[in-house]
């Protein structure tokens, strides 16, 4: 904020010609000795975290992009290009996870690298909040039944709460998604990893999508994660129950 400050103004004695010149060269002096402020001093301040993010890390999960720059985070409920087709993550823009979680995600990320260099990962989703978690369970317009095979019900939990599992997909070397067959958040069979070899066959996968989808699946099978029945970009990295037992969820 800026504070004006107003003077009077006074009809000044009159000078002699001795004041006059004194006074002049003191203001010349003040005038030469005015400190320029150095323009080139770097800002020092660092932004704020913002108030969900430092509760995240202070339940000990760790922001992917600190540990895999590489990588590629797109959080999709933290835009609207999503089911719910609005952002629900608000102020949460980075990825985290559990350091275990990390470790096993660095570990895939290095075979990635030996199977198809300069591609990456983009991550849709890590950490969920349960709050975030009952909204999608009230939006998804689907039957009651199906619910459960796309979004675990709150009551019960995802491991995505506990930091324990991650949505992503391979990405080449300029950044585009490689083809799967569908999109993230495909609510329908033919997202089912399981399924992958029978749609193959009767033609609604073609063979790069399947070969796309089994890189992808076995990469993070051997570096500890499992995938979900129902969505081929979805991987746990440990079981819920067992991310019960050590942790504690995000609300």
């Amino acid at each position: 904020m800026f504070m004006l400050f107003l003077y009077a103004c006074h009809q000044p004695a009159p000078e002699t010609k001795q004041e006059s010149s004194e006074s002049i060269h003191k203001e010349k002096s003040t005038t030469n000795s005015i400190n320029i402020p150095d323009t080139t001093i770097q800002d020092t301040i660092e932004p704020m975290i913002p108030e969900i993010e430092q509760c995240i890390m202070d339940k000990g999960l760790e922001n992917v992009h600190d540990h895999l720059p590489q990588v590629i985070i797109e959080l999709k409920y933290s835009t609207v290009d999503n089911f719910l087709s609005k952002d629900v993550y608000g102020d949460l823009t980075n990825a985290y996870l559990q350091p275990e979680c990390i470790t096993k995600l660095k570990h895939a990320w290095k075979l990635l690298q030996k199977h198809k260099p300069g591609h990456t990962f983009i991550i849709y989703d890590a950490l969920r909040p349960v709050s975030v978690q009952q909204i999608m369970w009230d939006s998804l317009d689907v039957s009651h039944e199906k619910k459960f095979w796309y979004v675990a019900p709150p009551g019960r939990g995802s491991i995505h709460n506990y930091g324990m599992a991650v949505d992503l997909t391979i990405a080449d070397s300029n950044g585009n998604p490689l083809d799967m067959g569908t999109k993230f958040d495909y609510f329908g069979k033919l997202a089912f990893p399981r399924f992958t070899e029978k749609f193959l066959q009767e033609g609604k996968l073609n063979q790069l999508q399947a070969n796309n989808r089994k890189l992808l699946i076995g990469i993070m099978h051997q570096s500890g994660f499992s995938v979900a029945k129902t969505e081929w970009w979805h991987f746990n990295a440990t079981s819920l129950a067992d991310a019960k037992k050590r942790f504690e969820p995000i609300q």
